[in-house]
This record gives C-alpha cells, structure tokens and sequence, in this order.
C-alpha cells in the first residue's frame, strides 16, 4: 500500500510540474507605436523591422538615452553630447567624454536614424542596435563596460519594472538595452521644416533668396545632399583638412582598403543650422566657412571625389550664391523637433 501511495505521489508531483511548465508567461500590454514615414523618405533599415518601436520599450529607451550610469563615473549620457536643442548633437569641435577626454571625431546628429543604410561617420555599424556598444567602451567617451551598465542599472527597482512592462519580466540584459535605445532613436523623425511645408504645399513659400538658393543648391550640392534626407549615405573624401590624428583614417578604418582613405559619410543637412562646427573632427564653425573652403579649393588626394576632380578641385560659388545657399539650408531646420 505504501509503494502505490508513494508512486501516486510521484505522478501527481510529475502532473503538476507539467502542468506548470506549459504555463504560458504572463501577457503584458506594450502595442507597437506606428512610425509616421514622411512621403518621399527611402526605405527603413532592414533593422527596423526586427526592432519595431513599442510603447513601453521607447519610454525605456528614452531613460536610458539619458542615463549617467552607462558612464565609469557616472558623470555622461547620451544625451551629454547628443541634445535635442542641437538636433542632437553638441555643437562641440570634437565630443567631450568622461574626465574632459577629447574624442576622435564631431559628434553627429542623430536624427532620421531609422532610414540609414550606416551609422557612423565612417559607417561602421549598420544596425542601430549594434551602435551603443561603441561609446560605452571607448576611452574617450564612456570608459566603461556593458557588464558594468547592466549591474548599475539591476539593483534600481524602477528599471527592473520598465523591463517589465517592455519585455514581460525584469530580466536587465545587453540586447535588450541596445534594443531599446534603438527604439527611441528609431522614433526622432525630423520632416517638418519650411522646407517639408512648402514641397507639401502647406501654405508657406520660399523668399526670393530661398528659391535662389534652391535652384544654386540643386547644380552645387545636390549630388551629394540628395534624397528627403538630404544625404546620399555614400561615403566619400571630399578634400576638407584632415585630423592630424594617426588613428584617424575614415571609412578606410572600417574596410582597410587604400581607396577608402580619409572618406567619410556625407552627412545630411536637415537642421544643419543647429549643428555648427561642421566636418568629422569640427574642421569648420559655420556653413559659410564650409563653402568658402570648397569655393577656394580643397586638399589634393588620390581619391578625391570626381566631382569635386572635374572641377580642378573646388566648387566655385559667387558670394551670392553662398548666401543664397545658406538661406535654403536654413528652411531644413524643424523647430518641433529641436523644441524651439
């Protein structure tokens, strides 16, 4: 008798941790927050479809975005060099880090990240998700680990219940960290300047200088500030004075070939009026000084861009043009999105 209370026992015990195995986790409510894709923007990045932003994971995305704790000394985030009033950049020659250390390059914008093919001014990452790694470890920025992050991060009980209620239990991981920044990132869609306004026909024209400016934009600058984003995501070296840094060596630090060398992304220059110094390293304090470098002529180099080649190596401007320019790259700037 004992032998088959025992052996029940043992089904019975065996039945219920079956039945708790095939317990479903717990739902939770984080629905997807539909991107508002401006018409004529290119395709997202592939990646974007594998990380759509959800409403809880963009709320934690956003508080990690401004979290000191991802810094050795508690002291950066990065919203530090990334800040809205600048279209997210810093407006610093080269990005600032942690103990006052000078980093490589100008910090850039991070706005319309959610439709570009690289990320990076020599494109060395080509998902989002894969791109916080980078300040985090660096020298001259975090000076930190993941490892360290997730430990800071694991004993506050706010956190533990944002992860929650993004992904369904509080397990603080790296890819859910990554995940997360990418989602809010995925959501800073910058498409409403005069510029989007006057193309929609929403009321608004271009001054005289504007619409001058337009037209000299088109044959100066269009062939590489194409596209709604006005970037063609191509990399390319375009002459500008070169970082005295020997670690510096743009998209060929990426690719290691030869014809790479000193090529970086062209950037794009919607809210370019907020993001001044201008170049990978801050070469140039404002737009003008930009266009007076290519106007003058720019450095000689094996593979300096064909267009700018074709020209005996500049773009030549009139002084009205220049202003006339500045004037329509200044209908790229989206107030709502900067806050001003």
């Amino acid at each position: 008798m004992k032998n088959i209370l025992g052996l029940l026992s043992i089904f019975l015990l065996l039945l219920s941790c079956n039945r708790e195995d095939s317990i479903a986790p717990e739902p939770y409510d984080n629905p997807e927050i539909p991107l508002d894709i401006p018409a004529g923007f290119p395709s997202l990045n592939p990646a974007v479809e594998k990380n759509r932003p959800t409403k809880y994971g963009v709320e934690l995305g956003e508080k990690l975005f401004h979290e000191n704790k991802f810094s050795i000394n508690n002291s950066i985030s990065c919203a530090s060099c990334h800040k809205r009033g600048s279209a997210f950049a810093d407006n610093e020659v080269q990005a600032v880090g942690v103990y006052g250390r000078v980093s490589l390059r100008n910090t850039p914008p991070i706005q319309n990240l959610a439709f570009m093919k690289f990320y990076n001014w020599d494109g060395s990452k080509l998902r989002l998700e894969n791109q916080p790694l980078v300040p985090i470890i660096t020298h001259e920025e975090m000076n930190s680990s993941i490892v360290e992050v997730i430990n800071k991060l694991a004993v506050d009980h706010v956190y533990r219940h944002l992860f929650m209620k993004a992904y369904g239990d509080d397990a603080i991981t790296a890819d859910r960290i990554y995940r997360s920044l990418a989602q809010y990132q995925y959501t800073l869609i910058s498409a409403n300047s005069k510029y989007d306004n006057v193309r929609r026909n929403e009321g608004e024209t271009f001054t005289e200088s504007e619409a001058r400016g337009y037209q000299a934009f088109q044959t100066k600058c269009e062939s590489c500030h194409s596209t709604e984003l006005f970037t063609d995501q191509s990399f390319r070296n375009v002459g500008f004075p070169v970082n005295p840094s020997t670690e510096e060596a743009g998209r060929a630090r990426v690719t290691g070939i030869p014809a790479d060398l000193m090529s970086f992304r062209v950037p794009s220059l919607r809210n370019a009026e907020y993001t001044a110094p201008y170049g990978s390293f801050g070469q140039f304090s404002t737009l003008k000084a930009v266009l007076d470098y290519f106007d003058n002529g720019v450095l000689e180099a094996d593979n300096l861009d064909p267009i700018l080649k074709e020209q005996d190596n500049r773009i030549p401007m009139t002084e009205q043009e220049k202003q006339d320019i500045i004037a329509f790259i200044k209908t790229l700037s989206d107030e709502a999105f900067v806050g001003k």
